[in-house]
């Protein structure tokens, strides 16, 4: 770099005439402008013989400053009093107010012109809650689905096929054959499948960077209806399927709620679509498990709604999309979300020694925004004593092969999709 210091630039040409332009524009604005009187003062130092006498603006009280800032507001009330313009036409230096309110946004709050912090904060929390009335409207909708299909079975003896977080046409295609394998397989002795969330995807509506053109809505839905939801409603038409709502799902909904423009094509696409139709709860006969307000203003909040989103079976097994949460609950079970196998230890004078399971998920062992091969496939099966209150849990782990129920099955070359190291 030159030592030397780098000289002022003049402005070119084009530059000098703009501005002269604007200050002849200046010049040539109302007869009540400063600027025909001198200088625009840009500090109190600037336009002294044009101020009113130091120890007049000495004697000044709160109320005498006010009442000049409100006069201005009142003489011209489609003007916007800014600080300049205050300081431009009031014939006080600054420190005549700033030295009873601070600021100038505190000066016009303080003479009625702006709204003062606690009725600023009241509209906030007001407009806060009038952004998600619409949300409310759609919990009033969805709270009918929780039991609309159930399904009791007489059975002393019955098991649950859970599995969770299939993400809709990123689930593993071996995975996904054995999981339905295993409900065709163990039709007669499966009453309740419970789908422990996060069913669909849907990355255009997530916090991942989507390419717009790369945007699959549609085929994702009716992956879900046609790969996942009918063989699996084909095979046990019988059965009562739980669908509990995971954070896509509400992602979705709240979507819905919005008319995104991802939801918006979606809608064009799927002519007549509703929350149940696009679900599947009616074609598939599902009960939709989804308690938690989806009016929540920050994804924290909308996490510990989601919270609430759990199904306790035979009043001895409960079913959650979070795990943590889920074991406070005290009853054993099964949780999904982590997309890995996790194991965890419980006992109860109720129930005996039993498990917490945290499944391993549908979804392939590969993903974009993280390290999808630390990820497990799997899913579970849990045999329940209803008499006893005691249950069995069989958990059916898949890699390149699997064994369910006395069968051995292998990942076929067209099911591969990450490199095995």
């Amino acid at each position: 770099m030159s030592k030397h210091k780098a000289k002022k630039r003049k402005p070119s040409a084009g530059v000098a005439e703009v501005l002269a332009q604007h200050k002849a524009w200046a010049d040539s604005q109302s007869k009540n402008s400063l600027a025909k009187r001198g200088k625009v003062p840009l500090s109190e130092s600037l336009n002294v013989n044009d101020r009113l006498p130091d120890d007049v603006q000495d004697a000044m009280t709160a109320e005498d400053v006010i009442a000049i800032l409100r006069g201005m507001a009142e003489n011209d009330p489609t003007r916007v009093i800014s600080r300049n313009y205050f300081r431009c036409h009031s014939r006080i230096r600054e420190s005549t107010w700033n030295r009873y309110y601070g600021t100038f946004e505190e000066f016009k709050k303080q003479a009625g012109i702006k709204l003062s912090r606690q009725v600023h904060k009241l509209e906030r929390e007001i407009a806060k809650h009038a952004s998600v009335d619409h949300y409310r409207q759609l919990e009033k909708e969805r709270a009918v689905w929780g039991d609309k299909y159930d399904r009791p079975s007489g059975k002393r003896y019955q098991t649950i096929l859970a599995a969770s977080d299939f993400h809709d046409k990123d689930c593993d295609p071996f995975a996904l054959r054995v999981f339905l394998d295993v409900a065709e397989r163990a039709k007669d002795i499966i009453t309740t499948v419970c789908l422990a969330g996060d069913i669909f995807d849907l990355s255009e509506f997530g916090k991942f960077t989507q390419d717009p053109r790369d945007w699959g809505v549609t085929r994702r839905i009716k992956f879900v209806h046609n790969s996942i939801l009918e063989p699996l409603r084909k095979s046990l038409p019988k059965a009562q399927i739980d669908f509990i709502e995971g954070n896509h799902e509400a992602r979705l909904l709240r979507h819905l709620g919005d008319a995104t423009p991802s939801m918006k094509d979606l809608l064009a696409e799927l002519h007549g679509f509703d929350i149940p139709k696009l679900l599947g709860l009616d074609t598939y006969q599902l009960n939709y498990i989804g308690r938690g307000s989806l009016a929540a203003w920050t994804k924290r909040d909308m996490e510990k709604e989601i919270e609430r989103n759990y199904k306790v079976y035979f009043d001895c097994v409960l079913a959650h999309h979070f795990p943590k949460i889920g074991q406070k609950k005290g009853l054993p079970g099964f949780s999904g979300h982590h997309h890995k196998l996790q194991v965890w230890p419980l006992e109860s004078p109720l129930y005996g020694p039993s498990p917490w399971y945290q499944m391993g998920a549908m979804h392939v062992r590969d993903a974009s925004y993280t390290d999808g091969e630390r990820w497990s496939n799997g899913f579970l099966l849990v045999h329940v004593d209803t008499k006893t209150k005691r249950s069995a849990f069989e958990y059916i782990d898949i890699g390149d092969h699997a064994y369910a129920g006395g069968k051995f099955y292998e990942r076929l070359p067209s099911e591969r999709v990450i490199k095995t190291v």
